[in-house]
């Protein structure tokens, strides 16, 4: 039992630093592998709740697949260290006092959940949960619409990034020259 709290308390601090290394970190490519740190945190907190399939489709699918895609589009932009926007705007100045409030918020709400439950086993879950055949049907009955336009919109996040970086780097395609007017060169050849 005591295995299972330290893990869970090692999983948690991983998965909460690598989200805040996600919105924290400057270079892209370190924001990813962050990302990735977070992705197989969530795996192993999953293997906690006893949903094996969850973690596994967790770690191949986001942490594998969904990562490459990132990393691919992270090279094809490149990693510069490129200010966003300018640091002397309004937001930036009223940044910290909106991180404050939603600090403040979240200690709320963890005071008036009850932190007496903390001790507790937690709900039970029948033989089926987290298997195959429940995620499937879920997927497949009740949430098809939302995970089909996950997808899309990761898609067209992808596509999106692609085409943006392309105008920035001034990759755009040059128009075809004018065609010439009059007889076409010719080249003569001396031996």
């Amino acid at each position: 039992m005591w295995f299972e709290q330290v893990l869970f308390f090692i999983a948690g601090t991983g998965a909460l630093a690598g989200a805040l290394g996600v919105v924290m970190l400057r270079n892209p490519f370190y924001c990813v592998l962050s990302l990735v740190i977070h992705l197989i945190m969530l795996a192993v907190l999953f293997l906690l709740l006893q949903a094996a399939f969850l973690a596994a489709a967790q770690v191949v699918v986001y942490a594998g697949a969904v990562m490459v895609l990132y990393i691919f589009v992270v090279a094809y932009i490149g990693g510069e260290d490129e200010a966003v926007r300018p640091d002397d705007s309004l937001i930036s100045s009223f940044g910290p006092l909106f991180a404050a409030a939603i600090g403040i918020e979240l200690c709320f709400a963890l005071i008036g959940t009850g932190l007496e439950s903390l001790d507790t086993r937690g709900a039970d879950v029948g033989p089926g949960f987290g298997s195959p055949g429940q995620i499937g049907s879920l997927l497949l009955r009740q949430f098809l619409v939302p995970f089909e336009a996950a997808s899309y919109l990761l898609l067209v996040a992808a596509v999106g990034a692609v085409v943006l970086a392309r105008r920035r780097r001034g990759l755009e395609e040059e128009p075809p020259p004018p065609p010439r007017e009059g007889p076409p060169e010719t080249l003569e050849v001396r031996l």
